[in-house]
């Protein structure tokens, strides 16, 4: 079944339109700050050194974040010439199969990205290879890692109480840029089921229903006929 997704209900309408809001957001202050700061270094010689590292801070989120935006409105292409050829029952097989691997990944996405990211907020890492069985209490904490540049905001300040033990940073600590990956990862985890759920209840028919490439294939077809 079909692509594009719509929201049900007020809930969904108003998450819907908050991660839509949130990637604008993201992609209009990348914007600003490149066209601020291309302006003040070839109108007046000058520029703003930490807007790049902001710049980009906000593309690695605007990434990680669109990734599991894509997943929920069926954005993904999906190559399906083979598994077309198959009997719908063998089809929905293969989707299941291939839905319970994207679990599997998307649980191994997760343990990756707190693991990543839980010892620059002071907080343990779990143990084990593939699957958490636990929390490493003794592993080394890296709180106090700053970002290169990034001013530290006042309003932030809570943090070194917090984290740090109440030494004061000078920069960002990079636990607050490297939040978007337990985020994201816990966000591409839940799409996935979501979308393995569809599959499971014959609501579609593959975890990823997109055909741009194709659609962009018969829009070029029309417009060379003059349709």
């Amino acid at each position: 079944m079909s692509g594009k997704y719509t929201p049900e209900g007020l809930v969904g309408e108003v998450v819907h339109g908050l991660e839509e809001t949130a990637i604008a957001v993201l992609l209009g202050l990348m914007t600003m700050l490149t066209f601020v700061n291309v302006i003040l270094r070839y109108a007046f010689n000058s520029s703003i050194i930490w807007s790049l590292e902001v710049v980009l801070v906000l593309f690695a989120w605007l990434v990680l974040f669109g990734v599991s935006y894509a997943f929920k409105v069926t954005a993904h292409l999906g190559v399906d010439a083979i598994t077309n050829l198959l009997e719908p029952r063998t089809r929905k097989t293969v989707a299941v199969i291939a839905g319970a691997i994207c679990v599997f990944y998307g649980v191994l996405l997760c343990k990756g990205a707190w693991d990543q990211w839980a010892p620059f907020a002071d907080l343990p890492p779990t143990t084990g290879r593939w699957f958490p069985t636990g929390f490493d209490f003794e592993a080394r904490g890296r709180s106090f890692f700053e970002t290169d540049q990034i001013p530290m905001p006042e309003w932030l300040r809570f943090l070194e109480d917090w984290i740090n033990y109440g030494e004061r940073y000078s920069k960002l600590p990079r636990m607050v840029p490297y939040l978007i990956l337990p985020i994201a990862a816990g966000l591409i985890l839940f799409r996935i089921c979501q979308a393995f759920v569809r599959v499971w209840n014959g609501t579609s028919e593959s975890m990823i229903v997109s055909h741009e490439a194709e659609e962009a294939v018969k829009d070029a077809a029309a417009l060379n006929r003059g349709d």
